[in-house]
């Protein structure tokens, strides 16, 4: 048997490690040389972020991978894409594939299947394709100028709270706050110390009051309301019965408070009486006679 040279076997050794080599970049990347696959195309304007081995998703499932660019000389602002499909994923007419981005930077496409139709594309023909509104286009186109707006408010905002803090008032209104913080301080103070030393005061003499309020409601309950009813009641119609005689003639009370001729009696005699009284005093001589010797 003949034996390999050592030149065969280092060239056998460099063409085993460039095919793993090859294999083993194109694994890292995604690409699975072993799978079978069909080759489409799109024509792209921007392709920023996407790169080779970039996935293509449809549904949310990754069913290829991005494996070229060529920039189309002849039409300048195209760049061909080459994509790679599954070998089962069979295209509808009506699809289009989507370009997306993000906020990273980093793109994908998206294949938007039409379900609808029964044609489909062959391998290697050129799929429609679209630019889809990015979030950075939504921000510059949309948010941005409502952003502006909102900062120019927020100036004007500044602006006033600026004059607002330079306005003297403030001030002025801090300096009262602190004094009437030093005022309820204070306060907060006393009210502390009546709590301490008069509110206890308070609550014993409340409850002096309320044992001195017990005592006479337990008097009260002794007491015979009923008897002492009964017993106003027989006043009261004695001073009505008492009452009614003075009012009649036919006793001596009733005739002395009835009879006008007596009462006018009486008081000519009162009256005179009172004359006499009088006159006894200016001269009590013509009524009493007094001698040390006797009356001649």
């Amino acid at each position: 048997m003949r034996k390999f040279t050592k030149e065969i076997k280092i060239a056998i050794v460099s063409i085993m490690s460039l095919l793993l080599l090859y294999y083993g970049i194109n694994y890292l990347k995604g690409v699975n040389l072993l799978k079978p696959a069909n080759y489409y195309y799109l024509i792209l304007h921007d392709v920023s972020g996407l790169t080779i081995s970039s996935p293509v998703y449809v549904d949310g499932y990754k069913a290829g991978l991005v494996r070229s660019f060529d920039y189309d000389y002849d039409h300048p602002g195209n760049i061909l894409v080459e994509i790679s499909m599954d070998k089962e994923m069979k295209i509808a007419k009506g699809s289009h594939a989507q370009y997306e981005g993000d906020v990273l930077g980093t793109a994908v496409i998206n294949l938007i299947l039409n379900i609808q139709s029964n044609q489909f594309y062959q391998p290697g023909d050129t799929l429609p394709s679209m630019h889809s509104i990015s979030l950075m286009d939504k921000v510059e186109k949309e948010m941005m100028p409502q952003f502006s707006q909102v900062m120019l408010r927020i100036d004007t905002v500044l602006v006033g709270l600026q004059k607002i803090v330079a306005n003297p008032a403030l001030n002025q209104s801090i300096n009262n706050i602190e004094g009437t913080t030093a005022q309820l301080n204070e306060t907060s103070a006393m009210l502390n110390k009546l709590v301490q030393n008069d509110v206890p005061k308070i609550v014993e003499n409340m409850k002096t009051i309320s044992s001195d309020f017990s005592t006479v409601s337990g008097n009260l309950k002794k007491v015979d309301f009923a008897q002492t009813i009964s017993s106003v009641d027989t006043t009261l119609m004695n001073l009505k019965t008492l009452t009614g005689r003075l009012n009649k003639s036919d006793n001596t009370l009733g005739l002395l408070m009835q009879d006008r001729v007596l009462y006018d009696s009486l008081s000519a005699t009162v009256g005179n009486a009172n004359q006499l009284m009088i006159d006894l005093k200016s001269h009590p001589k013509r009524y009493v006679h007094f001698s040390v010797f006797g009356r001649k």
